[in-house]
């Protein structure tokens, strides 16, 4: 345990430690106390010597360097006040991390010190089991039984330019929140010692090397994650080059065939999908309603509810290694007559035996659902034994389908179709569960359902993936993200024409088009836990290039994120990612053959994702060219685009989430070391720049709960940038995902956010994201109902207005169940 202030073996010598003294040389010289000669630490090796209270203030300023705002002397007294005799030089290190963690509440800086002193733990680490190069901690990682003979061949043979590449400085890049991340949950570990065996860059070359096919390939693959302008989803980087890569990230299995046999095998599939890391969608509109005649046994069905309470069980219990929880999202249409019970699983209330707190919902909405809903007709219910073929239509067919079993007199039940719009609303608004999607323009959007029986019956867990399904084929996708906020280049002599920046998009070009080489490469290399997902992988080879930071590009070139320029750039970044993603699994076509599903595609008659959209890009003379290549040569991949939510590896590479503007100006942060309050680092050089940053106005941020808009000290202009998602219109959200959506030829995980959710502002809103066209959402997100501590603020604010809740910083995709959706990150 790391000794503090506040702990009964720290507070005596805490009462002895002495005042620093400041020298003119450079760094500083403490004088000990007799007490402190008397004094000893234990070091790693577990021998003790004594006290140099010197050597610790020398270790804090060492890692000062470049960091202007920060005074060591703070860390570093702090550190020597949790001082007792025997204390280990790991609780020293701990403290000072620490403590310097705390301090980036009130300057930035300190979290970049505080990632500095975690650096050099985990170098310490690695040290002490005799590892001092890469090819050395491959080995070990092999002898431990944790790495493959693939990998370690290759490095074998590549050692000495593998060695010289390693680029420890480019730890420097991280915050102390992403380091911290990486640390305790993606480094390779000795499995009893439990000390890590691999720093972070040869944790990333290891990444590289494991996803790469030649030295090149891999040292560039290598630059682009140790720079983190770009990460694989944590799957890829849990597993790539270990004894068992499963590296993909998420998994759609469709509904089990409605029977005892294909329930239960589909509950094998789950499991075995869940144990190795994947995120798991599954509809369940095939398995027939309460009261259906069972002919077998002359009884009737209990319906979905028992059946998905027992999925329920099995997702808590395979907890992928202790890892994180498992993770799976239940489908359903509308038309089933087990809907209403459907939409109370969540539900905080009632018998627990019909609730299922494990599971996540969504809706798949046929658009004639919506164009009753819009009307106000009535809404039939149906067991699907009855009309079994609603399933697999959609569109038209599936219209005409339905309403000749509604003539047909087949129905199990009528009501208003706006009764149970409004329960799917409550629903969201309780829960933030009961995603609505929307299955036509899923379907008509897909590349992949030119030819008639290819259905997407269903997205997956985190609503970005749309691909086919059926009982011989498990959807699969591979994701990985690019860090947007590294491709701005900020103009050095100042604004021009107005502007402080642009978006690279020359070196966005460079990204996409290694990133889509490395995730077709994972393809072959996965470990596909169930044959059907082995299968459909290797026909259509779908993957899903994504983007995070987005927020922090608008933060960059100050744009509001709902002003017209953040919109239009918004636009232009997806149509840059579709353009070359297509470009360059067309290359891969013409080097390695295009996927064997390609005839069955849309892109195989010319039609791309914009078309079923009915935009038109810019510059339509590049498309065309493009759209000829294509039709030429084919594509590598049927799908190349889709936005994930990104909550851990956005933290790895201390970004902002995929497409989402900020929840808030101060974060809470949880880490193994305890809960931190960071704040916005952007508003606060622009506020430094103003000499506005200033503890009075800490603290009335603090008061504000993270909110800029009521400080009329602060520029009206800085404001309408940095207001949170609580302070945008949901509208401006939806246009700006219906703009690139056009480019995005998956999904895009899309939250929306409202502090306190009501029946009519919610229905006017998903029906205005179904005339949008998007084809999915996800969570409705409000305001969370614990407040930020104000122990620390001083006197002079007490009078602001304290609301009741805190914008706190969301780490992952769910408030209510955090590992929810980290297998798409």
């Amino acid at each position: 345990m790391i000794a503090t202030l506040d702990s009964p073996r720290a507070a005596a010598p805490a009462a002895a430690a002495p005042s620093p003294t400041h020298d003119t040389a450079p760094g500083f010289a403490l004088t000990p106390p007799a007490a402190s000669l008397t004094m000893t630490v234990t070091k790693r090796n577990g021998r003790r010597e004594p006290v140099d209270l010197n050597k610790i203030v020398r270790a804090v300023t060492r890692n000062c360097e470049g960091l202007h705002a920060v005074d060591p002397m703070r860390v570093a007294t702090r550190t020597i006040s949790g001082l007792y005799d025997g204390a280990s030089t790991r609780e020293l290190d701990e403290l000072s991390i620490r403590t310097a963690a705390l301090l980036t509440a009130e300057e930035p800086e300190y979290g970049r010190l505080a990632a500095r002193l975690l650096a050099g733990v985990i170098a310490k680490e690695v040290a002490g089991l005799e590892i001092h190069a890469f090819s050395q901690s491959v080995q070990r990682g092999f002898d431990l039984g944790l790495i493959n003979e693939r990998l370690l061949g290759f490095v074998q043979a590549n050692a000495r330019k593998l060695n010289d590449a390693i680029d420890e400085s480019l730890d420097q890049r991280f915050d102390y929140f992403g380091l911290r991340t990486l640390y305790d949950r993606y480094l390779l570990r000795h499995p009893s010692a439990r000390t890590v065996i691999e720093t972070p860059q040869q944790f990333f070359l290891r990444i590289a090397c494991a996803l790469s096919e030649d030295v090149g390939e891999a040292l560039a693959l290598y630059r682009r994650m140790a720079q983190l302008d770009y990460l694989p989803s944590s799957p890829t980087l849990f597993n790539a080059g270990t004894t068992h890569e499963q590296l993909s990230s998420c998994f759609l299995l469709d509904s089990p065939d409605d029977s005892l046999e294909g329930i239960y095998k589909r509950y094998m599939d789950v499991a075995k999908l869940s144990k190795f890391s994947g995120g798991i969608g599954l509809s369940y509109t095939r398995i027939r309603s309460r009261g259906s005649l069972i002919r077998s046994t002359n009884g009737l069905s209990n319906g979905i509810v028992p059946w998905l309470k027992t999925l329920d069980a099995s997702v808590a219990a395979v907890n992928q290694g202790g890892k994180r929880k498992g993770a799976c999202c239940v489908y359903l249409e509308p038309w089933h007559a087990d809907v209403e019970e459907f939409l109370e699983l969540r539900d905080n209330t009632g018998d627990e035996a019909r609730r299922t707190h494990n599971l996540n919902l969504a809706n798949w909405i046929p658009d004639e659902f919506m164009r009753r809903v819009e009307a106000d007709g009535e809404w039939s219910l149906f067991d699907p034994a009855k009309v079994p073929q609603l399933t697999d239509l959609w569109g038209e067919a599936f219209d005409r389908a339905y309403r000749a079993a509604e003539a047909a007199g087949l129905a199990a039940k009528k009501l208003k179709a706006r009764e149970l719009y409004a329960r799917m609303m409550r629903t969201l608004a309780q829960t933030g569960n009961g995603w609505m999607n929307f299955k036509d323009k899923s379907n008509r959007a897909c590349n992949q359902t030119l030819r008639e029986g290819n259905v997407v019956h269903l997205s997956n867990l985190c609503t970005e993936i749309l691909e086919v399904t059926s009982q011989d084929e498990t959807a699969v996708c591979n994701l990985g993200s690019i860090n947007l906020a590294h491709h701005v280049e900020l103009f050095e002599d100042g604004p021009l024409h107005g502007q402080p920046g642009r978006l690279d998009f020359d070196r966005l070009a460079e990204t996409v088009r290694l990133a889509v080489r490395q995730l077709d490469r994972v393809i072959d290399l996965n470990y596909y836990p169930i044959e059907t997902a082995r299968r459909a992988n290797l026909k259509w080879r779908p993957v899903g290039l994504g983007v995070m930071g987005l927020q922090d590009v608008f933060f960059k070139l100050r744009l509001p994120f709902d002003a017209e320029p953040a919109r239009a750039l918004s636009r232009q970044i997806a149509e840059a990612i579709y353009f070359h993603a297509l470009s360059a699994s067309n290359e891969l076509a013409m080097e390695r053959g295009r996927h064997p599903g390609f005839d069955d595609t849309r892109a195989a008659q010319g039609e791309l994702q914009f078309d079923a959209w009915g935009v038109a890009p810019s510059d339509p003379g590049r498309w065309d060219a493009l759209r000829a290549r294509i039709r030429e040569h084919g594509l590598r991949n049927s799908l190349l685009v889709a936005i994930a939510p990104t909550a851990t590896i956005a933290s790895i590479a201390g970004c902002y989430e995929c497409i989402e503007p900020q929840v808030s100006n101060l974060f809470k942060r949880e880490t193994l070391s305890g809960d931190f309050l960071v704040v916005n680092r952007y508003l606060v050089e622009e506020l430094k720049r103003l000499g506005l940053w200033t503890p009075e106005l800490r603290d009335a941020i603090k008061l504000a709960e993270g909110s800029v808009q009521g400080i009329d000290a602060i520029p009206e202009s800085l404001r309408a940038i940095y207001r949170t998602a609580w302070e945008l219109p949901m509208r401006s959200l939806i246009d700006m995902a219906a703009d690139r959506g056009a480019f995005i030829d998956q999904s895009q995980s899309l939250n929306l956010f409202i502090e306190s959710p009501n029946i009519g502002q919610l229905s006017s809103m998903y029906m205005y994201a179904w005339k949008k066209g998007l084809k999915t959402t996800y969570y409705l997100r409000s305001r969370p109902a614990t407040r930020i501590a104000k122990a620390t603020v001083s006197g002079a604010g007490a009078q602001a207005p304290k609301p009741d809740y805190t914008p706190t910083e969301a780490v992952a995709c769910s408030l209510e169940n955090p590992e929810a959706c980290e297998a798409c990150q």
